[in-house]
């Protein structure tokens, strides 16, 4: 933990100029990730999840952008559970996510290091002391992290957050997370396939 806390401190504290309000003025629903992104080991794992009927509202749609962030730019609204790509010409792709309960929210600037496709889970010594029924789990459709994960770095350290999918669809969209922000696997494997390394991510 005291590791933990030593990196958040080094995270860069920002306020958005902007605000993170939505101001939807042009919309296209996608309920379903892009053909080319899905692997045939998605489409295998993801058919044994069950097939969950999600609000439309939550699908992830075009919008003018709320942030002066420059294209490329991944930017978590927390309070609202809302995740932005910024675009050209004003634009961003607007996810809805999940993101930290009571007590583990966090907000900074950070980057993605990393990704991965289906990744193994290997929950940290303190959330296995929160819940001792947490275990390491191999990548799969059983698997917290879903169908892909981008790992968060600060200064060149491991946040431990990550941007990820869920076994757990219903979690979308609610503040239940230990600071990993959420997305459904569609939704992550849309992101993932958008951003490379390296990429910019502002929380607030």
């Amino acid at each position: 933990m005291a590791l933990l806390m030593r990196i958040l401190m080094s995270v860069t504290v920002v306020v958005m100029s902007a605000g993170c309000v939505p101001n939807v003025t042009t919309t296209v629903g996608q309920s379903t990730p892009d053909p080319l992104a899905v692997s045939q080991r998605d489409a295998r794992f993801l058919a044994l999840l069950p097939n969950v009927k999600t609000n439309p509202s939550y699908a992830r749609t075009v919008v003018d952008t709320p942030t002066k962030a420059p294209p490329g730019t991944i930017v978590v609204d927390a309070p609202r559970h809302l995740l932005y790509l910024t675009l050209p010409d004003g634009k961003a792709m607007r996810y809805v996510v999940a993101t930290g309960r009571n007590g583990f929210a966090w907000r900074g600037a950070v980057y993605v290091d990393h990704q991965a496709a289906w990744p193994d889970w290997n929950p940290p010594v303190e959330m296995r002391g929160r819940d001792p029924r947490v275990k390491k789990t191999s990548g799969g459709p059983e698997n917290p992290l879903g169908a892909r994960a981008l790992y968060l770095y600060a200064n060149g350290a491991d946040t431990l957050y990550r941007i990820h999918g869920t076994n757990d669809p219903f979690s979308v969209g609610m503040p239940v997370s230990s600071g990993c922000i959420r997305m459904s696997n569609a939704d992550i494997i849309d992101l993932a396939s958008r951003v490379p390394n390296g990429t910019r991510v502002m929380v607030y």
